[in-house]
């Protein structure tokens, strides 16, 4: 199973690695920065020794010398941190005075243009070295003067400058972190408020959710959740009526069962307790339908939300299967059952079994409460969009009952026959399933005329 990851995680890795990223990127500007001004400010005397030196470079009889006594050249090298080397020699005439150990500058070509730094190492320490060319005055030759210096100050001057930028940077982002820290935490004191409020609720407290004092992105979920809690009660309070209904309708067939069967006890012949076993026949009938309403209905509100995944079904095949099973029914009391089809197949995304089972209680009712030598037409068109029709010849339904006619146990008042009021609920039911609706109108036929639209 995969971890889950807390919103407060989240928004802390969102904003922290940006923000440490900047820290780092920031240090490493300052760093540069840093080491850009120490070289500035130190190069620059480096420059002025070497220009220094070089002045003392002389030419006399044609020949260079350099002189320079042995306190000006203490006072040169003097320095409470750092150690100071120069280097003079002639590229004709070799070293002349010095430290041997000044490396020579990577590209002197470059030096005849301008003044060149470099970094090197003297005995392993780092020095910084500069290194010019000059012409002493009644000389035609050039003389390369070094100088050399080590880098104690440069750094000391480099931690300063990173000290005084990093340092009130550090304190901006532990302030910053506290207030994203304080701040994430108070965003999120709704989320964990309204889930100790869900926490504490009772399984059959349904009431909406308080959202007066909420973000607007949980007054979001607050009411999402508010309108799921809304249908949860009105799913609760339908199943509750049905569940009321259903009692009650089993009730009077089961009432019925119990007096005929008290009625044949009291017989002693088998002759007296016939009348009784055919109520108690009936009766148990009834009940044995309605059972199965019942299970039909539970069935078409789960079905397709549960782990059957809806699939292409031919609404001619159904239908056609359908109509040659009722067949024999229709028969039984000389009534004309027909079908009209489709050229091609007529495919609709659902439930095959809540089709035929739409149609089964189309049928009954059509056979049950039509007339005797009557006609039933049963009816697919592909176009202008996938539609099943069953009208019949028979009493029709009232305009007045159109309303009510589709609610579970409802039946007109004076309806003939034993129905319990359940079977076009249940084709309601399974049309709204399949995205589809129910139209009920007068047929050409003079009865009712049924039409499930996909």
């Amino acid at each position: 199973m995969a971890r889950v990851q807390s919103l407060r995680t989240q928004f802390l890795l969102r904003l922290a690695v940006p923000l440490a990223l900047f820290v780092v990127l920031d240090a490493m500007a300052s760093y540069y920065i840093a080491l850009h001004y120490a070289n500035a400010a130190y190069d620059r005397w480096l420059l002025d020794s070497a220009r220094s030196l070089a002045q003392e470079v002389k030419a006399q009889h044609g020949k260079l010398t350099f002189e320079l006594p042995p306190s000006a050249l203490e006072i040169f090298q003097w320095d409470e941190v750092d150690q100071t080397f120069f280097k003079i020699e002639s590229p004709h005439r070799g070293f002349l005075a010095g430290d041997h150990r000044i490396p020579p500058p990577p590209d002197l070509a470059s030096v005849r243009e301008q003044p060149l730094y470099f970094d090197s190492a003297i005995r392993g320490q780092r020095v910084r070295v500069v290194s010019m060319l000059t012409a002493p005055k009644d000389s035609s030759e050039e003389v390369l003067v070094q100088v050399a210096e080590t880098v104690r100050k440069r750094r000391s001057m480099m931690t300063d400058i990173l000290l005084a930028e990093l340092v009130p940077q550090l304190l901006l982002v532990c302030i910053a972190g506290s207030y994203i820290w304080l701040g994430i935490n108070r965003g999120l004191r709704p989320l964990n408020t309204l889930a100790r409020e869900i926490a504490q609720r009772s399984p059959r407290d349904l009431t909406p959710i308080p959202d007066t004092r909420v973000p607007q992105e949980v007054l979001t979920l607050t009411r999402t959740i508010n309108d799921l809690l809304a249908r949860l009660s009105t799913a609760m309070a339908a199943q509750q009526r049905f569940i009321a209904n259903a009692a009650h309708q089993l009730r009077t067939p089961l009432a019925g069962l119990k007096v005929q069967a008290e009625r044949a006890l009291r017989e002693t012949d088998l002759a007296s307790m016939r009348p009784a076993l055919a109520q108690i026949r009936n009766g148990a009938d009834r009940a044995s339908r309605l059972s199965t309403q019942l299970l039909a209905l539970a069935r078409s509100e789960t079905a397709l939300g549960g782990s059957h995944p809806a699939s292409r079904v031919d609404l001619h095949a159904v239908a056609r299967d359908t109509c040659m099973d009722w067949a024999p029914k229709a028969l039984q009391r000389n009534m004309d059952l027909s079908f009209e089809g489709s050229p091609r197949p007529v495919l609709v995304q659902g439930d095959e079994t809540l089709l035929r089972e739409a149609l089964n209680n189309l049928l009954d009712n059509a056979i049950r409460y039509g007339r005797d030598n009557g006609q039933i037409v049963v009816r697919v068109a592909a176009s202008p969009k996938p539609t099943l029709v069953v009208e019949d010849d028979g009493p029709g339904i009232p305009e007045s009952e159109a309303d009510r006619i589709f609610e579970r146990f409802y039946r007109p008042p004076g309806s003939p026959g034993d129905g319990c009021g359940l079977g076009l609920a249940i084709v309601k039911e399974i049309a709204e399933q399949h995205g589809a609706r129910v139209r009920l109108s007068r047929s050409e036929l003079g009865g009712a005329r049924i039409e499930i639209l996909f």
